[in-house]
């Protein structure tokens, strides 16, 4: 079936977001006004405050944060215009210039302002506090003190300067590339797109499955030297930049950046990679399952039997998320149905748009956008869901304004996590039939593992290739397959035959590209709900306005304090240990059920 085909079966083929909310359209006049403006004052800003910030009144001070808040703000809106505009039509030249055009403009801009970041980082502790302890600068409170974390990491102004004047033929040009490259790539014989081809990996038809498999790495294969390229120059533009900045490890940018002791992450990480065995003890059972011999890496996905199959159309995905939604709680129903009546939401499969599915924030004054390739299974109406709770999340926090509602990534998972388990166990409830439960318990407990450990694999396989290609230089494919590979099979033990085809597979992934180090915050994100559900569950509708308020909260406390009200250690690998405790009862529970 062709992708207008599925469109017009599923009700999507209007499901489209309307930009207009941002600019008319790429000749809209306002567009070049705002970059205009954007660089008159930040050229005004660096004219009045560069080299005399600590000279400042503290009102003028805040004065200038604000302004330069607003600078951001319009730059995020252009930018967001632009990526959003070309991740829907990647072959056309004309978004993809002015995508190109955005950064260009945004490096010029951001030139002007590279005094603030240096200076405010840099200032004398009795300086800084003049500003901090002041009353015009609270709402920035959270803002100025976390930059300040950051001055031992800071270059000087003309080495600042150079590097953004130098970004947007930088790393971003290679992750424009590589969006531009896989947007093109047709899989098969029938030239079909990532997403279709990844799609068929969850057939119940095993031919379908591996015809998929095979499908996707052809395509890959034939795009491996280029995509080799993309990731050693990414790999190495990162070594150099963690190299100046002097950063001790490949993931303490990451972790600065997410607001996180490196004792956290390596108690997440560890604690997950010890309990490895529950992926082998549930895919040894689904070998059974599924009645084979062997379980291969196409295997992995198969819906049993009992699952129910039939396409979802649109209408009643809408529906049974905010039904979902709003059983929990009436104001995030109510947030999330503003994203199907007005038109934040991106759903059709098009030729040339970018696969997967994201919820961007886009700025403040305005609302959220998301994008998803719908295709009428089980598994989109949880990626619905998922993408929505990021939408409610952003719509909430966005109250907090443009420096404080970026929430940091190890939280931004929260809302998304969470929506998608609501989801689920209103549908369970549903569910009466012994192999229907079971079935559908496995299809939760897989998300949960591509959520939770197969992240951590492959921040393992992160962690492989950033020190081998510092240590040694650049990879070829053969380095970097057999790194996934050995990073792969540590977690999935002889459960499942990888075979030689799989080898390919940490080509497409553009999180390694894009977010580096970026992963873990999925398993953070994760273990962190199946905990806070524990709780929603012991305190019922107690629990609810914490829970908004956490969200409401954006970026305008550390993890470590947003999490406060809810009495969580985040260094105590027992608390992470809970989580795989509520992953291992659902196993337990698909054991009972077998007859």
């Amino acid at each position: 079936m062709s992708s207008a085909s599925t469109n017009i079966e599923l009700g999507t083929t209007d499901v489209v977001w309307n930009l207009k909310d941002l600019y008319e359209s790429l000749e809209d006049e306002l567009l070049q006004d705002d970059l205009d403006l954007c660089l008159q004052e930040a050229e005004l800003l660096k004219e009045g405050c560069a080299g005399k910030l600590a000279e400042l009144d503290p009102a003028v001070f805040a004065r200038t944060v604000r302004r330069l808040e607003r600078i951001q703000l319009n730059l995020g809106r252009i930018d967001t215009y632009a990526f959003l505009n070309f991740v829907t039509q990647v072959k056309n030249s004309a978004a993809g210039a002015f995508l190109q055009k955005s950064k260009e403009a945004a490096s010029r801009v951001n030139r002007e302002l590279v005094f603030f970041d240096l200076e405010w980082a840099k200032m004398d502790q009795e300086s800084a506090a003049r500003f901090l302890e002041a009353e015009d600068t609270a709402p920035y409170h959270h803002y100025l003190t976390n930059l300040r974390r950051y001055a031992t990491h800071l270059l000087s102004q003309t080495e600042e300067t150079l590097l953004v004047e130098l970004s947007p033929v930088g790393r971003d040009s290679w992750l424009t590339l590589f969006e531009k490259l896989m947007g093109h790539l047709e899989f098969g014989d029938n030239k079909r797109s990532e997403e279709e081809v990844l799609s068929d990996l969850y057939a119940s038809n095993r031919q379908v499955r591996q015809a998929a498999a095979i499908e996707l790495t052809e395509g890959l294969q034939s795009q491996l030297h280029i995509l080799t390229h993309i990731f050693n120059t990414i790999l190495c533009e990162k070594m150099l930049d963690d190299r100046l900045r002097h950063y001790p490890s490949w993931i303490s940018a990451r972790n600065l950046s997410n607001e996180l002791a490196d004792q956290t992450v390596d108690a997440l990480v560890n604690s997950t990679i010890a309990r490895y065995d529950i992926v082998q003890r549930y895919y040894s059972l689904k070998k059974e399952l599924l009645g084979l011999d062997t379980l291969h890496d196409y295997d992995r996905y198969a819906p049993l039997d009992a699952l129910p199959n039939q396409l979802i159309p649109w209408r009643q995905c809408q529906e049974v998320v905010l039904e979902g939604f709003r059983a929990f709680s009436p104001e995030m129903a109510d947030i999330a149905a503003l994203f199907f009546e007005r038109q934040w939401i991106h759903a059709p499969l098009l030729e040339g748009k970018r696969g997967g599915a994201f919820a961007h924030p886009a700025v403040p004054d305005l609302h959220p956008y998301i994008l998803v390739n719908y295709t009428g299974t089980l598994r989109d109406v949880s990626t619905v869901a998922h993408e929505l709770g990021h939408g409610i999340h952003q719509y909430l926090a966005k109250e907090k304004g443009y420096f404080n509602s970026d929430t940091p990534l190890v939280l931004a998972e929260t809302a998304s996590v969470f929506a998608e388990l609501l989801i689920f166990h209103r549908q369970l409830t549903q569910l009466e039939d012994p192999a229907q439960r079971r079935a559908f318990i496995c299809q939760k407990l897989e998300s949960i593992f591509a959520t939770v450990f197969r992240q951590i694999s492959m921040n393992h396989f992160e962690k492989l290739i950033h020190n081998g290609r510092r240590d040694q230089g650049e990879l070829s494919t053969d380095d970097l397959s057999r790194l996934w590979m050995e990073s792969q099979q540590t977690m999935f033990g002889d459960a499942v035959a990888l075979g030689d085809h799989y080898r390919l597979w940490w080509s497409y992934i553009p999180h390694f590209l894009h977010s580096p180090g970026y992963v873990y915050s999925y398993a953070f994100g994760e273990l962190l709900v199946l905990s806070l559900y524990r709780v929603y569950q012991e305190e019922g509708a107690a629990f609810i306005p914490k829970y908004l308020h956490l969200l409401a909260e954006g970026g305008s406390l550390s993890p470590y304090e947003l999490l406060a009200p809810f009495n969580i250690d985040l260094n105590d690998p027992a608390f992470w240990q809970g989580g795989f405790l509520v992953i291992e009862d659902m196993l337990t529970e698909v054991e009972n059920l077998i007859p």
